[in-house]
């Protein structure tokens, strides 16, 4: 097989997803461990106060992660492969737009790479559904089988920027020959890494770069994102 001429890094959540998936699993985890609805209502509304006093988002990725301390990360993989399952039967739970242009890009035999604030435990079942090539979320740190309430490195911002130029300098390929799919902000340095920049959605500093500047694309985005 030729090496790939190009590459398709895709963000995650209200991209491909059309929820937020770092929430929708954290719920679902609460209640697989016996915790009360409230349980979740606390931990969500502790997250909000934090951006409410001026946290970056990769803070406040951070601080998500500190939920976990003490978790079995077997137990996280296994939960996510059930809570994935769950969100396919409930429906909904693809953008298909993203999906779209996600499979234009494996029929042309695009490597497909997904970039994500999110982690293993949501990250890999969808990987594996989509057929994604590779997914980078952020790392949880895992002692002993269990994840310490740390991370290495939010894969938020210019992290997604670095491990794409990244991916395509170790595969030999032009990130000006790449694309790149994102719908916040926050991946505005994911799509100003590659040559065919493409905004999910109406964020208005994506579009004005990709659009107005770049001369890239936009899909609709997630309805009520």
């Amino acid at each position: 097989m030729s090496p790939a001429r190009r590459a398709s890094f895709f963000d995650v959540d209200e991209t491909l997803v059309a929820q937020k998936t770092l929430f929708s699993f954290l719920r679902f985890h609460l209640a697989a461990e016996g915790r009360p609805p409230a349980a979740y209502d606390e931990a969500y509304a502790g997250l909000v106060r934090l951006k409410s006093r001026g946290a970056s988002r990769e803070e406040a990725n951070r601080a998500y992660y500190t939920l976990y301390e003490g978790a079995s990360a077997d137990r996280l993989a296994e939960q996510g492969r059930v809570w994935f399952e769950e969100q396919l039967r409930a429906g909904g739970f693809f953008h298909a737009p993203g999906v779209e242009a996600f499979r234009r890009h494996r029929e042309a035999g695009d490597p497909t790479v997904l970039v994500s604030g999110s982690f293993f435990a949501c990250l890999d079942p969808i990987a594996e559904h989509l057929g994604a090539d590779e997914a980078f979320g952020t790392s949880p740190v895992v002692l002993d089988g269990r994840l310490t309430g740390e991370v290495t490195r939010p894969m938020i911002g210019a992290a997604k920027a670095d491990t794409a130029l990244a991916w395509a300098a170790g595969h030999g390929v032009d990130p000006r020959d790449c694309f790149a799919y994102g719908d916040h902000v926050s991946d505005l340095e994911l799509l100003r890494a590659v040559g065919h920049p493409t905004a999910v959605g109406d964020d208005p500093a994506l579009r004005a770069y990709v659009v107005a500047v770049a001369g890239g694309r936009s899909l609709p985005g997630v309805s009520g994102a």
